[in-house]
C-alpha cells in the first residue's frame, strides 16, 4: 500500500480516537489496537481494529503487529497510547498499585515497541511516539506509582532513540492534564479551559510521527496547556 501505516494502542480511549482521527485526516492507513473492544467509537472510516488484545504480554502483542503489518503492508509509525492513571498514597494505598502502573504505562510501551521493530526498522521513516507526563518530572502527592512508571517511559524513550539511531525516531510527549470526561468528573471545580485538548495533543504526536519529524529523536517534549 502507498500509504504510511500507524499503529495506535490505546485505540478505544480518548487520546487514541482523537489520534486516529487526525491522522486519518493526514492520510495515514490507520490500526487500532485496544485491550477492550473497540467498536465504532468516533465513526472512523479507513481504520483496521484489534480489540482484546494484551499489550502487556509478547505473544498478543506480536501477533497484533504481524496481522496488522499484514494487512497493511507494514508499520510506519507506533504511537503508544495505551495506559491509565491512579490517585493513591502510600501510606493508605496498596503496593500492587505501583505494578499495575508499570504494566499498564510502562510494560505496554515496552512490548509493543518490541513487537513492532521488525516492521519499524525496514520503513524509510520509522517513527515512535510515546506518551509521558509532566508528572514524571515534578510529581505530587498521590501520583508517586503513576509518576515512577512514565518517568520509566521517558527513560525508555531516550534509551531506543539511541538504540535505534538513524533508523527510527523515538521520542515523547509529556501532557499535564489531558481534558477528558473522567478528568472532569474526578475535579469538577477545576477549569478545564486550562488543560490539554486530546485534538491538540494529537497533533503534536502526529507531527513526530510525521517524515517532517525525522530531525527529532529522544525529544521528551511538554505539552502542558495552560498548567
Amino acid at each position: 500500500m502507498s500509504k504510511r501505516t500507524i499503529v495506535i494502542t490505546g485505540g478505544a480511549g480518548i487520546l487514541g480516537q482523537a489520534a486516529a482521527r487526525r491522522a486519518l485526516t493526514d492520510g495515514y492507513q490507520v490500526v487500532l489496537i485496544d485491550r477492550a473492544s473497540i467498536g465504532d467509537k468516533a465513526g472512523l472510516a479507513g481504520d483496521v481494529r484489534f480489540g482484546d488484545v494484551d499489550l502487556t504480554d509478547a505473544a498478543s502483542a506480536s501477533a497484533a503487529m504481524a496481522d496488522a503489518a499484514d494487512q497493511c503492508g507494514g508499520i510506519d509509525a507506533l504511537l503508544n497510547i495505551a495506559g491509565g492513571f491512579a490517585w493513591e498514597t502510600l501510606q493508605d494505598g496498596d503496593v500492587e498499585s505501583w505494578e499495575r502502573m508499570f504494566a499498564i504505562n510502562l510494560r505496554t510501551a515496552v512490548v509493543a515497541s518490541k513487537a513492532a521493530l521488525p516492521w519499524l526498522t525496514k520503513s524509510q521513516s520509522g517513527r515512535i511516539v510515546n506518551i509521558g507526563a509532566a508528572g514524571a518530572v515534578k510529581s505530587d502527592m498521590g501520583m508517586g506509582a503513576y509518576a515512577a512508571s512514565k518517568a520509566g517511559v521517558a527513560r525508555l524513550t531516550e534509551s531506543l532513540s539511541r538504540e535505534l539511531l538513524g533508523k527510527v525516531t523515538v521520542n515523547a510527549v509529556l501532557p499535564s492534564i489531558i481534558d477528558t470526561p473522567a478528568n472532569r468528573a474526578d475535579m469538577p471545580d477545576a477549569d478545564p479551559s486550562d488543560w490539554v485538548a486530546p485534538d491538540d495533543l494529537a497533533a503534536v504526536i502526529l507531527f513526530l510521527a510525521s517524515e517532517q519529524a525525522r530531525a527529532v529523536t529522544g525529544a521528551l517534549l511538554p505539552v502542558t496547556g495552560r498548567v
